[in-house]
């Protein structure tokens, strides 16, 4: 048992003292933290749909780019969650147990398909700046996405069928490979792009902003997605770490401003940049 869980007897008259377990085992404390997250992501989500309808009234003609969808798609990720804490009593007690499944991996897919679409339009930037064929890297993208829900939604389907425990440690340890695979993605990509600007021959502001830029985003993405791998897997292994039951507010609050909230909120506010009037070759249209 990991020694933060441990717990401490120094109460008084056999009255329970550990604080941990007093939090997470009182109604109060449940509701407060819950509707905390409830709140945060609100918020997030609600800074993500000004920035959207701040893109679309400055570029309307540009129809559906890499910085709309991404902005949208924080929107609908982060209202979701909102939505999903703020009826956390009727999320974490539905039965049968998988739709309790679903509604807290589902986001955290929508998440993945979120923040990936930055690795695809970096991976697009290099690869033209390299001369490389950008052709197959959306199809790539799209593809990895599809298998990822196609194999997600038939874990969901079995445990609908049979409520096998197996499944279910397989369906996290699938979870965690997804995450370790964004965190590579980041990396990759990510990394990629920063040398290459890096080594870009031309001092200048716009440099060192884009620069600041890739730098900070990669490593809030690989950092959070690192950290969702890790919390899942342990999750796995050791059930006083579950993060799908109601009586664990406490590491709830962290995990999710750790992984999601704090790292949309930071994101966000480093690509609060509006997209220039003027056509610009970096301004991808999604076709």
């Amino acid at each position: 048992m990991p020694l933060s869980f441990l717990p401490i007897d120094i109460g008084i008259g056999g009255l329970p003292s550990n604080w941990w377990d007093e939090i997470n085992e009182s109604v109060k404390w449940q509701d407060g933290l819950f509707f905390t997250l409830c709140a945060a992501y609100g918020l997030v989500s609600l800074v993500a749909l000004i920035q959207f309808i701040r893109i679309e009234l400055r570029v309307p003609e540009y129809g559906w780019t890499t910085q709309k969808v991404f902005h949208l798609m924080n929107f609908i990720v982060n209202g979701v969650r909102a939505v999903m804490f703020g009826f956390h009593k009727l999320v974490f007690l539905l039965h049968p147990r998988v739709l309790t499944l679903l509604l807290l991996d589902l986001p955290g897919l929508l998440f993945f398909s979120t923040y990936t679409l930055l690795v695809l339009f970096w991976a697009e930037i290099y690869h033209q700046a390299r001369s490389l064929p950008t052709d197959k890297l959306r199809l790539f993208y799209f593809s990895i996405n599809g298998g990822i829900y196609f194999i997600q939604v038939c874990i969901w389907v079995y445990l609908w069928i049979d409520d096998n425990s197996a499944v279910e440690f397989l369906g996290k340890i699938f979870i965690a490979v997804v995450s370790f695979i964004a965190a590579l993605g980041f990396l990759l990509y990510g990394g990629r792009l920063f040398f290459m600007l890096r080594r870009f021959p031309i001092e200048s502001k716009g440099r060192r902003k884009k620069l600041h830029e890739v730098g900070s985003v990669t490593a809030i993405c690989f950092i959070c997605f690192l950290i969702r791998c890790f919390m899942v897997v342990l999750s796995a292994f050791d059930s006083v770490a579950s993060l799908d039951v109601l009586d664990h507010p406490v590491l709830n609050l962290i995990y999710y401003m750790l992984v999601e909230i704090l790292p949309s909120a930071l994101v966000l506010y480093i690509l609060r940049k509006l997209p220039p009037k003027k056509a610009s070759a970096q301004y991808h249209l999604i076709h």
